[in-house]
């Protein structure tokens, strides 16, 4: 039994009875250095056991010299937590921790039946847990009396004040009596926290325990660089070989996780799914299930980020890259809690490479850069694993004997041995096969050119291996699509494309020298992913450029087409802008070869006057019996007077009736305007 100093008899009792051994560090800041009924403002790595110091800290307050609680009547503690799940943990470690004390508890959470939390209430507790919205609700419909309070918590005040609930915090911490203890805890004291604390703290004593210089020691870092089409092949691997007995996978959205969840467990894992969409039921429900072990996988959104303790939970994976440093730190440290040693993948796909490298040097994290498990590596690792299983070197028990001496009789210890194998396999997900990858997409170090675009599309490799591919210009090839095809099938970024020359029939492209081998190994056993676009590589020694292929062009305007196309642009001497505008077409190459258009048939065009340029041969000064022939055969050209010297009268429109107008009306048909005034005016 531990005898810890300055910790009640009761409360000592149940850490006892919990297993502890010792105290965490933040746990033994909060009760040797600071007054015992001192406001604090404490700062604590996530997972450092934060829920267990604050309840040793509070128990001065609560109960003075006595050792249990008296009866139930209005609250006199309340700690107030960001999310749901977080504030119903909190409620389970103050419940066993306070249990000796015959501590009353109750939670007031959002997705719960207020009812019933009224109820409980109104019958009387010692303390209250609950989230900002649902315990602000409470306290206007006047059934959370806090005029009773002796101390309120703020757990994860960070996260509260970024989810938006400073005015509920206000109100909450307002309504409380000037004379509580009030303590908050918070992974960062930013701005917003220093002020909330300046208004509603009493000279609170700051502690802190976070090391800023070093990370999480009980956390493992790996980053896996993978294809995107591998990303989940890759995380299904992982699962694999590390073969923990609780594992949670943090995806971005809801879709990703409700795709992800469908995807292992058609695979045959054992998992549960935790999301903002679920109902509080369920959410509870998938939790229960990874603490009974029903369940070994769960995946997420960042509701599961915060506060979580899951016990034994030993890996966690990043399927989506976290948004900044704190996402990725308070997902990690859903392992590595309370001394517990544990592992934290990241899944980094090839073009957010230089995402991740800068993510993880924000957080001061060094990580390890490896290829994703392969399919190989996990079948003997389960080979390992089935050598050194402790069932094998079990002593049987008397009710198996009998059984074992039958299997003994009739079969040989090979096939026993076989079948042994065979059923323990069975129970596993099989591995998958993912992309080979090079030297230079392992590295976490150096993730290419820090040029712009016009690096990336006609940037030249000292080193550089060609490939040649089945689309051109006929095909309407077009770098902007030509290059995330490229990288799609090859497994590479658009850092590590080189030059990009697009020909009639054809088109190459440039590849850095140590990516070239592992692209053309990809691309020959997984293809290009276009129908009937192919690459293969070119014949030319690295660093070299390939000679312009022979093509037969096509002529432009069908088979009396009067040239042909010109080389292949240039994109490496082309501007930014003419390189996403696409190919332009060349000088023409007339067939005459002396840069004239060849001799056509002369075609006589009319013109208003004689200034048509007599130097060039399609022109001519024009001809008036000419220009006469050329539309009326052989009458005279229509008269060029003007309109009002024409003896007829205006022109008429086109199927007008030529002659003098008539007051009557034609024949079949309605009068026109003009018609029915003038046989007005007659009349």
């Amino acid at each position: 039994m531990t005898d810890f100093q300055n910790v009640l008899p009761t409360l000592a009792a149940a850490l006892n009875d919990r297993g502890y051994e010792k105290l965490t560090p933040v746990q033994l800041s909060v009760l040797n250095d600071a007054p015992q009924n001192a406001d604090l403002l404490v700062s604590a790595q996530t997972g450092s056991g934060k829920t267990v110091a604050f309840g040793l800290a509070l128990a001065p307050t609560l109960l003075g010299e006595d050792d249990t609680f008296g009866a139930p009547g209005a609250p006199v503690a309340l700690a107030i937590a960001p999310t749901r799940e977080l504030a119903l943990q909190v409620k389970e470690e103050l419940t066993w921790l306070y249990d000796k004390a015959k501590a009353v508890t109750a939670s007031c959470v959002g997705g719960m039946d207020p009812r019933a939390e009224r109820r409980h209430l109104t019958s009387g507790v010692h303390i209250v847990v609950g989230t900002p919205g649902r315990l602000r609700d409470h306290i206007e419909r006047r059934a959370l009396d806090l005029s009773q309070i002796k101390a309120i918590v703020l757990d994860e005040a960070d996260e509260m004040l970024d989810m938006g609930f400073r005015e509920d915090l206000e109100f909450i911490l307002g309504s409380a009596p000037d004379s509580r203890r009030t303590l908050m805890f918070s992974a960062t004291v930013s701005r917003p926290i220093a002020e909330l604390a300046k208004r509603f703290q009493n000279d609170a004593v700051r502690l802190s325990t976070i090391n800023t210089k070093e990370q999480h020691g009980d956390i493992q870092y790996i980053a896996h660089p993978v294809a995107p089409k591998d990303r989940e092949n890759a995380i299904i691997n992982v699962l694999r070989l590390h073969e923990s007995e609780k594992s949670i996978v943090f995806c971005s959205t809801r879709e990703a996780v409700n795709r992800l969840t469908s995807r292992l467990a058609n695979r045959g894992f054992a998992i549960v799914s935790l999301s903002g969409e679920l109902s509080q039921e369920q959410r509870s429900s998938s939790l229960q299930a990874m603490k009974d072990g029903r369940a070994r996988v769960c995946v997420a959104t960042d509701v599961a980020a915060r506060g979580i303790d899951l016990p034994n939970l030993d890996l966690v994976i990043h399927a989506d890259l976290p948004t900044g440093k704190e996402p990725l730190l308070h997902r990690s440290g859903r392992t590595g809690r309370a001394g517990r040693k544990g592992t934290c993948v990241l899944m980094v796909p090839f073009p957010r490479r230089r995402q991740a490298i800068r993510l993880l040097s924000m957080a001061r994290i060094d990580a390890k850069w490896v290829g994703a498990p392969t399919a190989d590596e996990i079948r003997a690792k389960d080979r390992e694993r089935l050598l050194s299983d402790p069932v094998l070197s079990a002593p049987v028990e008397d009710e198996e004997a009998t059984v074992i001496k039958e299997l003994a009789e009739q079969y040989s210890a090979e096939q026993l041995a076989a079948a042994f194998v065979k059923l323990r396999q069975a129970k596993l997900p099989s591995p998958e096969e993912i992309g080979e990858l090079g030297s230079e997409q392992l590295s976490g170090n150096d993730v290419g050119s820090r040029h712009g675009r016009s690096a990336e599309i006609s940037g030249k490799f000292e080193d550089g291996i060609w490939f040649s591919l089945s689309v051109g210009h006929k095909h309407r090839a077009d770098p902007r699509w030509l290059l995330p095809m490229i990288c799609k099938a090859g497994n590479v970024t658009k850092r590590d494309v080189g030059a990009i020359k697009i020909y009639q029939g054809v088109s190459y492209f440039e590849i850095s020298g140590k990516l070239g081998e592992s692209f053309a190994g990809t691309v020959k056993k997984e293809g290009t992913g276009e129908k009937n676009v192919n690459i293969s590589r070119l014949d030319v020694k690295p660093g070299e450029l390939p000679t312009a292929p022979k093509e037969e062009f096509t002529p432009r305007g069908g088979p009396k087409g009067r040239g042909r196309r010109g080389d292949a642009p240039d994109y490496e001497s082309m501007g930014r802008e003419d390189r996403m505008r696409g190919p332009r077409r060349g000088p023409k190459n007339f067939s005459a070869g002396e840069g004239k258009p060849p001799a056509r048939a002369k075609k006589r065009r009319r013109f208003e006057d004689d200034d048509a340029p007599a130097t060039h041969p399609a022109y001519e000064p024009m001809d008036p019996k000419a220009v006469a022939r050329d539309f009326d055969g052989d009458k005279p050209p229509r008269s060029s007077k003007p309109k009002e010297a024409r003896a007829d009268g205006p022109r008429k429109f086109k199927g007008a009736k030529a002659g003098p107008k008539s007051g009557k009306p034609k024949k079949g048909g309605k009068p026109s305007r003009s018609e029915r005034k003038s046989a007005k005016a007659s009349s």
